[in-house]
C-alpha cells in the first residue's frame, strides 16, 4: 500500500471507483503513508521549509530592532512579549502550505491516483495535515533556537515549552483544516495563495501578536479580545515567560476544537465532491 501510494500516477488511472468502507487502522496506516510521501517531497525540496523557518526569523529581526524602540517597552523586554507571537505567526504560515499543497496536487493529476485506490478521503487530507505538522514543529524548535540567541529567556519551566508548543500545534492543525477547505474549494494555486494570505491578515494584525491592544482603538480591542490567535499567543507567553494561562488555554482549546467540528467535515466532504 504504502508503494502505491508514493507511486506517480500512470495514464490507466480511472476516475470515480467504487469505494468500500476502510476501517480505523487501515485508515490510518494510509495516513501515515501519504504523510511520508509529503515529507519525501520536502527532503527533495528544502525549500519548502522557508516558511515555516527563515520568514519567522526575519520577521523576528524586523520587529525587535526596526520596532522595537518605538514600541515603549525596550528591545530587551519586547523580545520577551514578541517571541511568543512569532512562534504562533510561524504556525499560521506553516498552515497556509496545505490549502496550496493540496490544490497543486490536484492540478497535476496526483489525486487521479488516489482516486483510483480503495483509500479512506480522510486519508489524503489527514496525510498532508500530519506531514505539516512536522513542518510546524521543526519550525517551533527553529525559532525558539533563534530567539535564544537574540536574547530570549524562558522564565517558566520545560513543562511549560511543552505546552506551548503542544498547543501551538493543535492550533496550526486547526488553522490547516481551513486551510485544507480552501485549497479545495478554490481550484486555481496562485488564487489559494492570496486568500489564504488575506484570511490571516486578520488573525494577527488584529490579536494581541505584536503589540498590546491597550495601545488600539476601542473598535478594534473588541475583535482582538475574541481572535483566537490573541488567546493562543497570551496562552504561550504565560507559558513561557509567567502570566495567565488557565483562561486563555481554555478559550484556546475551545476555538480549536470547534473550528475542528466545522473544518474537517467541510473538507472532507469537498474533497469528495470534487474528486468525482
Amino acid at each position: 500500500m504504502t508503494a502505491a501510494l508514493l507511486a506517480p500516477p500512470g495514464p490507466d488511472v480511472q476516475r470515480g471507483p467504487t469505494r468500500s468502507r476502510v476501517d480505523l487502522r487501515t485508515a490510518v496506516g494510509q495516513s501515515l503513508a501519504i504523510a511520508r510521501r509529503n515529507l519525501i517531497q520536502i527532503k527533495h525540496d528544502p525549500s519548502q521549509l522557508l516558511d515555516a523557518t527563515l520568514m519567522p526569523m526575519v520577521f523576528t529581526l524586523v520587529f525587535v530592532y526596526v520596532f522595537g524602540g518605538a514600541i515603549g517597552k525596550g528591545q530587551a523586554d519586547y523580545r520577551q512579549y514578541l517571541i511568543p507571537g512569532i512562534m504562533v505567526q510561524t504556525v499560521s504560515f506553516a498552515a497556509q502550505v496545505t490549502g496550496t499543497a493540496l490544490n497543486l496536487d490536484f492540478s497535476k493529476g496526483v489525486m487521479d491516483r488516489f482516486r483510483s485506490m480503495p483509500i479512506a478521503r480522510s486519508a489524503v487530507l489527514s496525510g498532508r495535515i500530519l506531514a505539516d505538522v512536522c513542518r510546524l514543529a521543526l519550525g517551533q524548535a527553529v525559532i525558539l533556537a533563534f530567539a535564544f540567541l537574540i536574547g530570549f529567556r524562558v522564565r517558566t519551566d520545560v513543562a511549560g515549552v511543552l505546552a506551548a508548543v503542544g498547543l501551538l500545534v493543535l492550533y496550526g492543525v486547526a488553522l490547516s483544516s481551513i486551510a485544507a477547505y480552501i485549497g479545495l474549494v478554490i481550484r486555481s494555486p496562485q488564487a489559494v495563495q492570496s486568500v489564504g494570505f488575506l484570511w490571516m491578515i486578520p488573525l494577527q494584525f488584529g490579536s494581541s501578536m505584536f503589540a498590546p491592544p491597550s495601545t488600539m482603538p476601542g473598535w478594534l480591542q473588541a475583535f482582538v479580545e475574541v481572535n483566537p490567535t490573541t488567546l493562543v499567543v497570551d496562552s504561550c507567553r504565560g507559558l513561557l515567560v509567567g502570566g495567565p494561562v488557565a483562561g486563555n488555554v481554555t478559550g484556546s482549546l475551545l476555538w480549536i476544537g470547534g473550528v475542528l467540528l466545522v473544518f474537517v467535515p467541510l473538507a472532507v466532504r469537498q474533497y469528495g465532491r470534487r474528486a468525482l
